[in-house]
């Protein structure tokens, strides 16, 4: 793709406003830690790792906001309000917690030394947030990279396939995690024993439909968009290969938070036999939790259910529920796709596998 997804130049934050796609490719810069809360809050950026680079410039962006260098206790307090600030845009994707450890930890080693410089050598604080930030963000490309020849491994030519939500390049800012591997697989096999994509639209938000289509035609893979509730008859009617999903989180036994709408298409899968893969960096796996009980839930705003776009599709007054992520339990995955390789089910031991 030659749209710049995230930017990050001269001490200057740039994204494309993923909220105008498909009709208009607009970059917008965050000049400050307010705009970068409501970029990730209002989906400008969205999708799990890209969450997290944002966050890691926006702690950058926050510190530049202050202008000349601040006295170091003005500077850490900054940072750490930033971070804070950052850590309460969206619940659910494990990577903005772990973007912003890494920057929490950048912080506290430099405790109360001076913004430009420390006497022993080591780099003024903001120029090491950018480093590290940087460094995120070339990780995530490093990671894609990878989850992308492992995943397309597993996908013959002429393969017909179903994916939910978007987890592309505009999810990532680099490669993608599960498209990427679809878009991989495409390119592998040729323009004539390559693959077919069948985007679910993903209600309420439509990301499947707005997103997905949009990279998929701009990279030239053949693709359909389908309804979310078309998928069953799918897999019945034709000969689908495989599911594949991105995540949110992961906890440690397997059990995935994705896309609402995720965990109806494995039980799906489940019943007429076919693959589900799901495909992330292992920065999204959260160890700390056994299994999927602990995973938070985001509930967005009901209106996105009942006036889509701003436009009322029910009676005025009636009550909608909005959870954004479902919970799809580890025995329903037939393998989970990393950068460190192809972690079969149905049984996951993910600390034993990342840790």
């Amino acid at each position: 793709m030659n749209v710049a997804v995230i930017a990050y130049r001269a001490g200057r934050l740039t994204v494309l406003d993923q909220t105008r796609l498909p009709g208009a490719s607009v970059a917008v810069e965050l000049d400050g830690l307010e705009a970068v809360e409501v970029a990730i809050r209002t989906l400008q950026v969205r999708g799990a790792p890209l969450i997290g680079i944002t966050a890691a410039y926006g702690v950058c962006v926050a510190l530049r906001e202050a202008g000349k260098p601040p006295a170091a206790p003005v500077a850490l307090r900054i940072c750490r309000e930033a971070i804070k600030r950052l850590a309460g845009t969206r619940p659910t994707a494990v990577n903005l917690f772990w973007a912003l450890e890494r920057m929490t930890r950048v912080v506290e080693r430099h405790g109360v030394g001076t913004p430009g410089g420390t006497p022993d050598g080591r780099p003024g604080l903001l120029p090491a947030l950018e480093a590290e930030a940087a460094a995120i963000h070339e990780e995530t490309r490093v990671q894609d990279a990878a989850m992308a020849v492992h995943g397309s491994a597993l996908i013959p030519a002429g393969a017909k396939v179903i994916t939910h939500c978007n987890t592309g390049p505009l999810a990532t800012g680099c490669g993608g995690t599960a498209l990427g591997v679809l878009i991989a697989a495409h390119r592998k096999h040729g323009n004539d024993g390559g693959i077919h994509v069948l985007v679910d639209e993903t209600r309420p938000r439509w990301q499947g439909a707005h997103l997905t289509t949009w990279e998929l035609k701009t990279l030239g893979v053949p693709h359909t968009l389908i309804c979310d509730n078309a998928a069953a008859m799918m897999m019945r009617l034709e000969t689908i290969h495989s599911v594949w999903v991105g995540a949110d989180r992961i906890a440690a036994n397997g059990d995935t938070a994705n896309k609402i709408g995720t965990y109806s298409l494995a039980v799906n899968a489940r019943h007429h036999g076919v693959s589900f893969y799901v495909t992330a960096p292992s920065s999204t796996v959260d160890l700390t939790l056994a299994d999927g009980a602990g995973i938070p839930i985001e509930h967005r705003d009901p209106a996105e259910v009942s006036a889509p776009g701003g436009r009322a599709i029910a009676p005025p007054g009636t009550p909608a529920s909005n959870p954004a992520f479902d919970v799809t339990p580890a025995e329903l995955i037939t393998a989970i796709v990393t950068e460190r390789g192809v972690h079969r089910g149905p049984v996951y031991d993910l600390r034993r596998d990342l840790g």
